[in-house]
Parts: structure tokens; sequence; C-alpha cells
């Protein structure tokens, strides 16, 4: 199934520097505290990604990883920011500011550098709260005394290879390397100098491997380790620094998931850095207890699936999730009141989250927010208000606030120029592959009929950033009948492919988990026209109704596939969503 999307971005390295050397100026007029040490994590985040992006421009160049000047300058800076963070973490975020990247960052500066670079979303910070700290806290299991020659996987394992060094106080710059062929199969090219420092040092020299993952294969991880292996370095002789304790993947290699099992592996989980840390000052009761106040017992896990019971008083009528891709989300209950706390994702994604929280709670669209805590987002808890009944949907009633909040976005989230999400070339490609892959070959050809509107498509879009969560859960409905919109700031720009799209997508999605009629869609898409910024399309919703199905058809049976053994309960509730978005996948197709 087509589900999941990479959206990389070109930009120039000097804007990228212009930014870093702003962020510097600001974490130095900041105090003490979680404040200024989430700065910092930025910092290292971002020069992360411009190293990502400089070090995959001189692998392209080269068609091969090499290790050099070049690559140690690009390193340079992120290596810095990561001593920073590390001093900022021990310090339990108080004290002097560590010493920031100055130096580094102005050799770059003098330095000729491409005139622009493809940055990559590192997607454990973004999605998934995986925290350079952790891997500053996993790096204390290397035996007093020991430095690794330390190896990170970009992308995410360049900045992520920087916490390591700095972790084990190393001070020279982490190789870094692309796996690339076919996903379940990769391999490293490297260059000849680098190959041969590799192979002097092999064999007596211990490595640290870094990356988030693994995933469904380990591949990665497997590559540079077959490559070490190769090299003459013993296994025994091999640190993995993985994001999860877990096995490999299903699809991994026996001879993978062998030396897994019996490698060293460093790993501090979320739970262990930030719910049940050493440190009470790295809680992250502690970074909200400014907004919040003290807490009065222990975090009340949201996440994983786990809001249903509040939400749902029978287990039957709950919906179907991917509990392992949730945004982890925690309440939490002080003198002044009950407050939710949700990941947002670290740096500027996080920022951007609050941005966009903020306006949609001043103009009365979503629950209040408080502010931003190192990713996460602190909002008051609507402890009296109800999710919206999709069987019980009051069209009268509800339609109108539904299309005045979606012409609300169409009009302040706009997102001119596109580029921000998937085309409507890509996503018919994606409608046909769902359909062949869940429906069959024969149906799959009833999305021929759309190719020849491709370009009329395109140019009826207006590109906002959607919603993309309609369902009726997302809803709540206060006590005086107002309707609030939740998870309303980040699905715009997910880890799928949808992206930013026209205001149409939200429509539709409305009308599809809403289980409105061709009537109250053409109803709703007229509110959204008269009180948008213009008319939405007439052609789009569409286009958009089958793109939309097969989207959510793929993304419920992955899903399902992912949990059918680990969490049988709900493997059941997203086969049942399975069927549901198959039968009306079906009928939309062969109305065609």
């Amino acid at each position: 199934m087509l589900v999941y999307g990479d959206r990389p971005r070109a930009r120039a390295p000097g804007d990228i520097l212009a930014d870093l050397r702003r962020q510097m100026t600001a974490a130095e007029a900041l105090p003490e505290g979680i404040l200024r040490h989430a700065a910092l994590a930025r910092l290292l985040i971002d020069a992360g990604i411009l190293a990502q992006g400089l070090l995959d421009a001189g692998f392209e160049r080269a068609g091969h990883d090499e290790h050099g000047p070049a690559q140690e300058r690009a390193l340079a800076l992120p290596l810095a920011a990561a001593l920073a963070l590390r001093d900022s973490h021990r310090g339990g975020y108080l004290g002097p500011l560590p010493p920031l990247p100055w130096d580094a960052l102005s050799a770059l500066e003098r330095a000729r550098l491409p005139d622009t670079v493809t940055l990559k979303t590192p997607e454990g910070y973004a999605y998934y709260a995986l925290y350079p700290e952790a891997y500053l806290e996993a790096a204390r299991g290397v035996p007093p005394g020991e430095v690794p020659w330390v190896i990170g996987i970009r992308g995410i394992g360049t900045s992520l290879a920087c916490a390591v060094v700095a972790g084990v106080g190393g001070t020279h710059a982490p190789i870094t390397v692309r796996p690339g062929g076919p996903p379940f199969q990769r391999e490293l090219r490297l260059g000849p100098r680098l190959e041969a420092a590799l192979r002097r040092a092999a064999p007596a020299t211990p490595f640290a491997l870094v990356d988030e993952g693994p995933g469904l294969s380990g591949s990665s991880f497997g590559a540079v380790a077959d490559t070490l292996e190769r090299l003459g370095a013993p296994t025994e002789h091999l640190r993995f620094f993985p994001s999860h304790r877990g096995d490999l993947g299903p699809m991994a290699s026996e001879a993978h998931r062998a030396r897994w099992t019996r490698a060293h592996k460093h790993t501090v989980d979320f739970e262990r850095l930030i719910l049940s840390p050493d440190d009470p000052r790295h809680a992250l009761t502690a970074w909200v207890e400014d907004l919040c106040g003290p807490a009065l017992g222990p975090l009340e896990d949201l996440g994983g699936g786990a809001w249903r019971q509040r939400h749902f008083p029978r287990r039957e009528d709950w919906p179907g999730v991917h509990v392992g891709q949730e945004r982890r989300k925690y309440l939490l209950r002080t003198a002044r009141g009950t407050f939710l706390l949700k990941f947002a994702g670290l740096g500027a994604r996080g920022e951007h989250a609050l941005e966009r929280s903020r306006t949609l709670a001043d103009r009365g669209w979503a629950p209040a927010v408080l502010g931003l805590r190192h990713g996460f987002l602190v909002h008051r808890w609507e402890a009296e208000a109800r999710p919206l009944s999709a069987t019980a949907f009051d069209a009268r009633a509800h339609l109108p606030r539904i299309a005045a909040y979606l012409a609300f976005r169409a009009r302040h989230f706009a997102r001119p120029g596109g580029g921000h999400g998937a085309s409507p070339a890509q996503l018919l490609e994606m409608g046909r592959h769902n359909t062949r892959e869940a429906l069959g070959e024969d149906r799959a050809r009833s999305w021929s009929r759309w190719e020849d509107a491709l370009t009329h498509l395109s140019a009826e879009m207006n590109t906002v950033e959607t919603d993309g969560r309609m369902q009726a859960w997302e809803w709540l409905v206060r006590p005086d009948g107002v309707l609030l919109k939740t998870d309303a700031v980040d699905h715009h720009d997910a880890h799928d492919l949808i992206g930013c799209q026209d205001v149409a997508w939200d429509i539709v999605g409305a009308s599809v988990e809403l289980g409105l009629g061709p009537s109250e869609q053409s109803a709703l898409a007229e509110l959204v026209s008269r009180w948008g910024p213009r008319p939405v399309s007439g052609a789009l919703p569409r286009f958009y109704r089958p793109c939309y199905l097969a989207f959510q058809l793929g993304h419920h049976q992955l899903a399902l596939q992912a949990l059918a053994t680990q969490v049988p309960a709900e493997a059941e509730r997203l086969r049942a969503a399975v069927r549901r978005y198959a039968r009306a996948l079906e009928r939309e197709l062969d109305a065609l």
C-alpha cells in the first residue's frame, strides 16, 4: 500500500547558516531553564539537517561516502551543538550557557558550499518523540575509557551520532554514511580513503553504529555492520545505538537477526529519559510546572489509543487506530486544573504547531493552549466536552460550524505555490495502486478516467494546510453545543504522502467520516465557498473522494498488518475499518 511519503526540500546553505546564527543569538538572551535547553536542541537538530544536506550533496557528486576535511567541517557544527546540549542536560538546564559553536558556524560561512542542498525531515524528532538526549544518556553505557569510532546513518543519524560522540566524551567528528539500494537490502558505497581508514582500524577499534529504528528490516544498521565485519571488525567490537529495544522487523535477514540478538545495544527509552528520570529536573512534569503548577500525581498516559477510554464508554465503539504511530500524549492534574500534554515535534516543528494552536484557540476553534515545552504542547483539558457522534450527526446544527472552520483554514493557513503535498498525478498513482492491492486490477483500471484531467485538477488547487482529521471523535461538543476541533495543527505535514491539499480534501474527509449525503456535501462546499477566500472547485471533490478512500484504506491496511499478531483486539477494529473503506471505494469507482 502507498501511504507514507518523504518530502525533501531544497534550501540554500547560506540561508540555513543565517538562521542558525539567529538561533544562537536568541539562545544567548534566554535565561537558564527548559526553554534555553530546547533552543540548544533545535540548534543541534537544524545543524544536523544542514550537515545531512551537505554530506548528501558530496555523496551525489562523488558517488560514494568519504571522510575528510569537507565532511569534518560540515559535522563540526552539529558536534559543537551536541556538546552544548550535553552540558545543559547534565547540568539540569541550569547554570551558565554552554559555549555555542560560533567558530564552526563561521568556518562554514567562509567555505565554498553548494548553491542548494536537499534536506530531509528527521522523522524521530518530528513525529515519534525521539530526543537526542536519549543518545547522550545511552552513551553512558559504553565502558569507561573506551572511545569508539562513531558512525551515523544519515539522515537523523547525523545529529544522533554527534550526540553519541558528546556522550562518550569524544572530540572527533563522527563518520556518516548513506546506505542505498533496495529497502530491505541496503548497502554502503565507500570511497577509497574512507574504506582504507576503516580497514586499518577495524581489527582493534570499537565502533558505535547510530540511527533511529530499526524498522521492518534493520537493513541500514545491517549494511554498516556487514561492511565493518567484511573489513575485519569482530562482531563483539560493534555497539549499536537504536531508538528502541525491540527486535528487527519481519523483513530482516536471518544473518542480521542473529547478529542483532547477540550484539551490544545501547538504548535509553522515553519512559526512562523523561517520565522517570534520575534527575527530577528532566521530567516532563518539571518542564511544564511554570505553566500548570506542580503535579498532584502521576501522568495519565493517553497515547497508543488510550484516549478512547475517556471518550467511549463501551470498547465496542472504539475506532481502530495505529497505536504504534500515535503521538505521545498525557493528562496532567495540578491544583490549577487538568491539562493535556501532547508531543508536537522538536525544534521548528513544535514552534509551528504552537503558532497554529494559538491561532485556532484565539479564534475559538480549538482548546486553549498555554505554551510549548521542549516538543510538548500544553492544552487545557476540555473535561466537560464530549466527542461528536457520527451516528447521531445533526447536519443542520453542525454543518455551518464545520464549514466556517474550513473556511477559516483556507483563509489563514494558505500555502500558495503548492509543492508541499502530493500532486493530483501522485494521488492518482496512490489511488490506483492501493485499489489494485485491495480490490484487483479491474477496479484499478477505473482510475484511468482521471488521467486527462490532471492538468485541470492541478490548476484548480489552492493549497492550504489541511486539517486531515475530520473523523467524528476529532470534534468535541461543549455543554453549550459549540464544536471544538482537536488534533488540527500538523497532519498537513505528517509522515504520509498527502501533505497540503486544497480545502476540498477536508470537505471530502468530513463527508466520508461524518456520513454526509451528496446534498449535504454540496451544502458544506457551498458554505466554505461563501465564507472562504475563493469558491471551492467543483472538480476537486469528485477526484478527491476516491483518493481519500484509497488512502484511508491503505493506512488502515498497513496498520492491520503491523498489529495483527501484536494487538489482536486492535487488529479486529482495524479490519472493520478496512472493510468499510473498501466497500465505500468500490461504490465510488463503480459509479464512475
